[in-house]
């Protein structure tokens, strides 16, 4: 993981390599929409955000409609204030993220929509643990769903998710091979869970911070 503030956007989007994924974090607030997104992608298309054309997938993910370069994939989330924008080329990312707070339901929520598994590791937990378990594995979920194209009705159950000290780990993804994929968390904040996950080969994640405004 390569920390970078960004000063001038436009100059590191120029040096994004193929075997990278560029991470953003922001200051968001819903009255913005997709303006901070389009100003961002824009950066990486070398073209003013006000001609940046986005389209939406059958389940509702966003991409770039086709007069613009295809060979760059990204995905974004926002939760408190905050959003995350992941850039690579060549592949499809998904990224999640969530504000920690605590989750009195997460017990019932999982009993109902995470695998038997995942429900046991978060019920041996005490409850202040299992706040912060619950929403990285929501979000680890999350990104994996997103980049694979699929909307929450996909099913929580039909992947499942692993947590240990070093790393998230994906199980089970129906109809994939998991070796195929990566899956990582994201150390941006401690008041803030975020995983990153693409189908393909290990990539350097440089994750930056952009000023308000971008």
């Amino acid at each position: 993981m390569i920390a970078t503030h960004a000063l001038t956007l436009a100059k590191l989007a120029e040096r994004l390599r193929d075997d990278e994924i560029h991470v953003w974090r922001l200051d968001y607030q819903p009255q913005q929409r997709r303006e901070p997104l389009r100003a961002v992608l824009g950066a990486y298309l070398g073209i003013d955000s006000g001609r940046v054309t986005l389209t939406d997938g059958e389940y509702g993910r966003p991409a770039l409609a086709r007069a613009h370069d295809q060979s760059l994939g990204f995905n974004w989330s926002h939760s408190g204030g905050h959003a995350l924008i992941a850039i690579g080329r060549w592949i499809a990312p998904g990224i999640d993220l969530e504000r920690l707070r605590p989750r009195p339901r997460a017990l019932e929520i999982a009993s109902r929509y995470f695998t038997d598994d995942e429900l046991a590791a978060l019920t041996a937990l005490s409850p202040n643990g299992r706040h912060a378990a619950f929403l990285e594995l929501w979000t680890a979920k999350e990104a994996v769903l997103k980049a694979l194209g699929r909307g929450l009705a996909f099913g929580l159950d039909r992947l499942s998710v692993t947590s240990s000290v070093d790393r998230l780990t994906l199980q089970r993804l129906e109809g994939e091979d998991v070796l195929a994929w990566q899956l990582q968390r994201l150390p941006v904040d401690a008041a803030l869970v975020a995983a990153l996950a693409w189908r393909g080969e290990a990539r350097r994640i440089r994750l930056g911070t952009l000023a308000s405004g971008g």
